[in-house]
C-alpha cells in the first residue's frame, strides 16, 4: 500500500483539528521535501497546560497503532506522543515554549531558508547524506561543513542574513 502525501495524512487523521487549541505547526522533512520512506510527520505545539494537551491527545489518538505518550513531571520538559495513521508515523511535541521559539521549529525554518537559497543542488546533497543514514540536521551540517554539534550549529546560523547563507552555500558549492 502506498501511503498518501503528508498533507492528506494530516487532513485524514484530523491531527491539526484535534490540536487546534495548541497552535500546531507541521515541521520536519515532509514539508521540506526531504522525507524518506520511514520519515515521520512532526507536529510542534504550544501547551502551557501539559495535562490538557495529554487529555486531548489521549482522547483523539490513543486507539491508533503504536500509540505512546511521554510526559515528564519536572524540568519543564515537553510532552511527546507517537502513533501511526494513514501509513505515516506521527510525532506530536508539546512545550510550554511558543512554537516559534522551539528548537525544532527554528531548525525547520533555517533549513527551509537554506533550501530556498540552495535549490535542487543543496536538496540533492542533503538527500544523499540522509540516504547514508544521517538525520536532517546532521545531513545539513555535513553538507555545509558546519563543525561540532550539528543541532547547535544549525541554530548558530539561523540569525545570518540570506546573503551570508548564500555565501556559505557558494563556499560549499551547494
Amino acid at each position: 500500500m502506498t501511503r498518501p502525501g503528508y498533507r492528506d495524512a494530516l487532513e485524514d487523521s484530523g491531527v491539526l483539528t484535534a490540536l487546534a487549541a495548541f497552535d500546531p505547526h507541521v515541521a520536519g522533512t515532509p514539508p521540506l521535501g526531504l522525507d524518506l520512506p520511514d520519515s515521520d510527520i512532526d507536529v510542534l505545539c504550544h501547551a502551557t497546560d501539559a495535562d490538557a494537551f495529554c487529555r486531548i491527545v489521549w482522547s483523539a489518538f490513543a486507539a491508533y497503532e503504536g500509540f505512546a505518550m511521554h510526559q515528564w513531571r519536572s524540568g519543564g520538559r515537553p510532552v511527546i506522543a507517537r502513533f501511526r495513521a494513514q501509513g505515516w508515523a506521527f510525532e506530536l511535541f508539546a512545550s510550554a515554549e511558543p512554537v516559534v521559539a522551539q528548537a525544532g521549529w527554528r531548525h525547520f525554518m533555517v533549513e527551509r531558508r537554506l533550501l530556498g537559497l540552495g535549490g535542487d543542488r543543496l536538496r540533492d546533497a542533503v538527500m544523499a547524506a540522509r540516504r547514508e543514514g544521517l538525520k536532517t540536521e546532521p545531513a545539513f551540517a555535513k553538507v555545509l561543513g558546519l563543525p561540532g554539534d550539528p543541532y547547535a550549529a544549525m541554530l548558530a546560523i539561523e540569525a545570518q542574513s540570506d546573503i551570508a547563507l548564500a555565501d556559505l552555500l557558494r563556499m560549499r558549492r551547494c
